[in-house]
């Protein structure tokens, strides 16, 4: 979970323990998450790599939301509790409320709908060794997620269908505490991929990173980990399923 303040701390991460049938992401490299921007002056520069409408892999996993923009209930994120090393499943009720919510609120352009599906902020106070946390969730994580669900709301237009999330889970990485100025681990993966209809055609957006809090996927970073300035991204849009990743970050 990248913050622009220190983004030299964003760089490739190894992954010790892989686990095999799991969907997340292990190392890589966090640089400046490429994406589609609201604005012409930041252009995707992943979306020519994610092009092929036949380009994802049948490993990742997937799990399927409800297609129709609606609210599920989410059980309240167990932020005050210690983080533990359980591996999230993106196969779960839970995660698929969270990603049901999410689509919602990228398609009413209302952030606020994906509350639960968002990395809690008491969990952000205990993982972030920096000065005021609460502050830096608010200001900026939050912040940049509300933009970027701005700016995917007025990239998809109306018309869209959610058919599934894919979620490179074996690609997962334990960042342990001490990288990326954070006191706490967590598991982290990259390039998640948001699989809609519309039109009558197959495309794809990417959830640049989901980390995890006591056996849950949340989504931390939406269209970008860093970026240069207050603007809404869309990450990595593509026609098809896209390709998930690249893993890496932290």
């Amino acid at each position: 979970m990248g913050m622009a303040a220190y983004s030299y701390c964003h760089r490739r991460v190894l992954a010790g323990a892989l686990l095999a049938a799991v969907s997340v992401l292990a190392a890589g490299c966090a640089g400046p998450a490429a994406g589609h921007a609201a604005s012409p002056a930041h252009q995707a520069t992943r979306a020519a790599a994610t092009s092929s409408a036949t380009g994802a892999s049948a490993s990742p996993g997937t799990t399927t939301p409800s297609a129709s923009p609606s609210v599920i209930p989410v059980p309240p994120p167990p932020g005050s509790l210690h983080q533990t090393m359980a591996f999230p499943s993106a196969h779960t009720p839970v995660f698929n409320a969270e990603m049901t919510d999410l689509w919602t609120a990228v398609t009413t352009g209302r952030a606020r709908l994906a509350i639960q599906a968002f990395f809690p902020l008491t969990a952000y106070t205990q993982v972030k060794a920096i000065y005021d946390p609460a502050a830096d969730w608010h200001n900026r994580l939050f912040g940049d997620f509300r933009l970027d669900v701005a700016a995917a709301h007025r990239f998809l237009g109306g018309g869209a269908t959610l058919v599934r999330v894919i979620v490179p889970s074996a690609e997962a990485a334990w960042i342990a505490p001490g990288v990326c100025y954070n006191s706490v681990g967590y598991w982290h993966v990259a390039g998640a991929r948001m699989v809609y209809r519309q039109n009558g055609q197959l495309r794809s957006i990417g959830i640049a990173s989901l980390i995890s809090w006591r056996g849950r996927w949340y989504v931390v970073h939406f269209g970008a980990v860093l970026r240069d300035g207050a603007y809404g991204v869309v990450d990595a849009p593509a026609a098809g399923t896209g390709l998930p990743g690249p893993a890496g970050g932290c």
